[in-house]
């Protein structure tokens, strides 16, 4: 099936995407493009195969490793199949692909949140050949916060406001972050926060010295607008804050200016800018748990989108399914970078 990267779901995304196409023919700003492909489709009453294209559309708006979006559906009469796609691996920064199926989980959670709001239950499990298998059975509708949220969620890769959490906010944001076997810890304290700067800052001077995973990383950065417009996925670079260049320009500029000193300096300001960081962690290192962990974050960040706070995914562990994000409460208008 095509996905977002391939302009959404054929004729169903048509309806979305005209104005939005046609705008891009004529310069207009990529925002109105994320905001079309973001905008809700009706799937109407009693369209079965709409609304299950409707549900993948939902649950495609998920994070995914350097946006790779690294899935495939498969659309059953009762049930949807989330497959992982081999294709989009990262093998250099995700060896055991552990990221791979915790992208499988995000996009997993907001399926099953998609779910619920139009009348569905989903029960989601992992196969044996890695495809998370989600059966769906009639309950009664109910939209949560969190499926409100799906389509304004996102990674705010600029500084925060560091404005404190409260007590409330964060009990809620560690009842989603929490699931079957995976566990999320909240730091707010000033030395906790600044014993895990340090374990960023190593891990990133380490894979700054990494040729290959300077390589892979290239691969997928969408340097200017047009490139990310074409490509429907990888990371643009104007979405951190990075100036919007052709390919052969950016990719010069990169080699010159990308440097373990100056990503070092950015991941300190944001993180002392933050309110606090979220540290997932599961109780074994295995597909299950890689899922589990996948679905606990995208509650998480949810969960944050609907009480207003910002929150960037930052580090990811290899050893046992861990990530760290920053979050912090949005500033008056900020909007990710």
């Amino acid at each position: 099936m095509r996905m977002r990267r391939q302009v959404l779901l054929d004729a169903l995304a048509c309806a979305v995407l005209a104005p939005a196409l046609s705008a891009c023919s004529s310069g207009a700003d990529e925002q109105q493009v994320a905001r079309a492909l973001r905008r809700p489709v009706d799937p109407g009453r009693g369209d079965r195969q709409a609304l299950m294209r409707e549900l993948v559309r939902q649950a495609t708006l998920a994070p995914s490793s350097h946006n790779t979006q690294c899935w495939r559906f498969h659309l059953g009469e009762r049930a949807i199949a989330i497959a992982p796609d081999l294709a989009r691996r990262c093998p250099v920064v995700d060896p055991d692909d552990h990221h791979l199926h915790v992208s499988l989980g995000c996009a997993t959670e907001n399926l099953v949140q998609a779910a619920l709001a139009h009348g569905l239950h989903a029960d989601a499990r992992l196969g044996d050949d890695g495809a998370i298998a989600v059966d769906l059975a009639p309950t009664r509708a109910l939209a949560t916060p969190l499926f409100d949220a799906i389509a304004e969620r996102q990674c705010t890769r600029g500084d925060y406001d560091g404005q404190p959490l409260s007590t409330g906010e964060l009990r809620l944001l560690e009842l989603a972050g929490s699931g079957q076997g995976v566990h999320v810890l909240l730091l707010t304290g000033r030395p906790a926060m600044e014993k895990v700067l340090d374990v960023v800052v190593a891990a990133n001077t380490a894979q700054m010295d990494d040729p290959a995973f300077i390589a892979e990383l290239k691969a997928w950065i969408r340097f200017g607008a047009d490139e990310a417009l074409r490509s429907g996925d990888g990371l643009f670079a104007g979405a951190s804050g990075n100036p919007a260049l052709p390919r052969w320009l950016g990719s010069r500029m990169m080699d010159l200016f990308f440097t373990a000193r100056s990503e070092n300096d950015r991941y300190a300001r944001q993180l002392r800018a933050s309110s606090g960081i979220a540290v997932f962690f599961s109780e074994l290192g295995d597909r299950t748990h890689w899922v589990e962990a996948g679905r606990c974050y995208e509650r998480f960040a949810l969960q944050a989108t609907a009480l207003g706070i910002r929150n960037a995914m930052c580090l990811q562990c290899n050893s046992r399914a861990r990530c760290s994000v920053t979050a912090s409460r949005a500033s008056a208008g900020a909007v990710a970078r």
